[in-house]
Parts: structure tokens; sequence; C-alpha cells
């Protein structure tokens, strides 16, 4: 019995997708470079789906590839090499804008320009890595939306300790060449929250092989688990994780709704494709000379929460009406 739920609701300073747009309003237009770069891969549905949402919201505010704007598509796969290659030639390129999804892209971004404005979509403490000044007012070419912070990984240990009461400890898998600081961000968010009785352990992982290792260790004594925050590498291989989380009665939770889907656990995270389409909202401020330094990052609050009652079931989970009504969708 499916149950959906939405919170429908954003931080001041984001406005409604079409407010203010009126009809012919971008007749006089010039035609403008837009940059699209993101972490993971193009044939992944999930990404099809939020570059989609982007694209339509674009093109709502008036922005149409081979129109009114040239939207350059570049995709990083997962992969060090290939998101430097294409960031590097997308900077090069000189758009007038470049949208940007992963606290890595940004990184690699950073590095590249100072100038160039920059609309994350999806990024990681933004003052702590040095992205902005503030949240409420940038100072610098790069703002946008935030995707986690220390309350979400709050809500994700404290989602574990109630599905999952014997959990104890969580490997959180992040791949160390594309996003070597995650060991320092999860010390800092931990400190932010309150105690929890889950030992959150980074756990590097390069390759499929190191994924499965780490799950079988977690696996392996009683209290183990698993947690997926933004990471594209481990996202490009989704369903694969969440096989052998099955496979292995691992509970286990992730930011990307997929994860569920696939047979894992819990998922809770924000609204990701709703994020995409938001976006837009600031590509269009920007290319009307809005300075991306006095745009607020906007944190989200509209969130979804999915559960899968037949993985809890094979790990003999009892999971009371109270938790189960806390999900957006509950997967029987």
């Amino acid at each position: 019995m499916p149950t959906r739920r939405k919170i429908l609701a954003w931080s001041a300073g984001v406005g409604g997708l079409l407010g203010g747009v009126s009809s012919g309003a971008f007749a006089q237009s010039p035609f403008r470079r837009i940059g699209v770069i993101v972490g993971t891969s193009e044939r992944d549905a999930e990404t099809v789906a939020r570059i989609e949402a982007l694209r339509r919201s674009l093109q709502a505010y008036g922005w149409v590839d081979g129109e009114t704007a040239t939207i350059d598509y570049r995709y990083a796969n997962g992969n060090a090499d290939a998101l430097r290659r294409n960031a590097e030639a997308l900077v090069a390129s000189q758009p007038d804008v470049i949208v940007a999804s992963g606290t890595f892209v940004i990184v690699e971004l950073k590095r590249l320009t100072t100038t160039i404005p920059v609309i994350a979509a999806l990024v990681i403490d933004p003052v702590g890595f040095g992205f902005a000044e503030s949240l409420s007012r940038p100072g610098t070419n790069i703002t946008g939306f935030n995707f986690i912070n220390p309350g979400l990984v709050g809500k994700w240990k404290g989602l574990l300790s109630e599905a999952a009461p014997g959990t104890r400890r969580s490997a959180v898998l992040y791949n160390p060449r594309i996003q070597p600081y995650y060991p320092a961000m999860l010390a800092s968010f931990t400190a932010a929250i309150p105690s929890s009785p889950v030992e959150l352990i980074p756990t590097p992982v390069e390759t499929t092989e190191a994924i499965r290792a780490a799950l079988v260790s977690q696996a392996a004594t009683p209290g183990g688990s698993l947690m997926i925050g933004p990471e594209a590498f481990v996202f490009s291989h989704m369903r694969q994780v969440a096989d052998w989380a099955v496979e292995l009665k691992l509970p286990g939770i992730s930011v990307y709704r997929q994860y569920a889907q696939f047979g894992g656990l819990i998922s809770y995270g924000p609204d990701v494709i709703d994020i995409f389409r938001r976006t837009a909202d600031y590509v269009d401020r920007v290319l009307r000379g809005a300075n991306p330094a006095e745009l607020p990052i906007q944190q989200p609050v509209a969130f979804e929460c999915l559960l899968n009652l037949k993985t809890a079931g094979a790990l003999r989970l009892d999971w009371p009406a109270t938790f189960l009504a806390q999900a957006d969708e509950v997967i029987e």
C-alpha cells in the first residue's frame, strides 16, 4: 500500500518555477552559452531524469537549446580523469554560466575558474570547502543548492537505529580518488550532531570488488550496516550495491531513492529532481545580470523517505506502524 507525502517548502529567496515569467519575455534575449557538468553517467536513468528536469525548467525560462542558448552537457561518469578532462574543456569554452552537480565537480571547477558563474545543483558544506564565504552571501563565483548537512547525517543515524535497533556501526562508502575529503567531512558532521550509538566508519572503495569486500566485512559481525551519502562512484553501481546488501542481509540507508527501489532498506534525502528544476531559476538570474556572489546558497527542506518492507522482512525487522508512517513510499 504505497503512500506519498511531500513536504513542499524551500528556503526564502527561491521563487516559484514560473514566477514573474511573462509570454514573449525572451524575444529580445541574446544567444547565451550554458555549460552543464555532472559527476554521474549520462546512461543512468536518474541522471537522465535530473537533466530532463533542468532542460524543461530552462526552457520554461526561455533558454532553449539551439534557439536562445547553446547548452553543452558533460558527464564525469564517477571517474576522476573523465571529470578533469571534461571540466577543463568546459571552462576553456568560456560559457556564460555553468551548472555543476557533485561536490567533487565543484572542487575541480573552483581550481579552474574564479570568474565564470557556477550554479551548484548539489553541493556539500560549501562554506567549509571554501566555495563560499557564507550561505547568505557566497562572495564568490559559486552559489546554488546545498545537498546534505550535519542534520541530515544525524537523521540517517537515527533512522538506522530505529529501523535496525542492533546497529552499532555503519560503513560510509567513498572513492578517495574523487572525494579524498570524505573522512574529514564526516568527522566535522559527526561533531555537529548529537551522540548516537551508530559509529560512522569512512570506507574507501575504488572498485566494485572493494565495495563487495566492505559489505562482507560489515555483515560478518553483528551490528554492521551501510550508509551511502552523495558519492558519484558508488551511485554508478547502486543496483549492485543494493543487491549485495540484500544478499548479505545488511541494513543500510542512502541519500539516493534508487537504493531502496533496488532493494536496499531505507533511503532518505532531498528531492533531487526538484533541486534540478529550481537550479534553472539561478541560471536565468545570472544570465540576466545577477551576481552569483550575492545569490544565497539554498538549503533543501523538501525530503523523500522510502522504506523497503520486503527487505525489512528478509532482515526480520518488525516495523511498527508509527515508523512506517514516516515514509513517503513503502515498497512491499
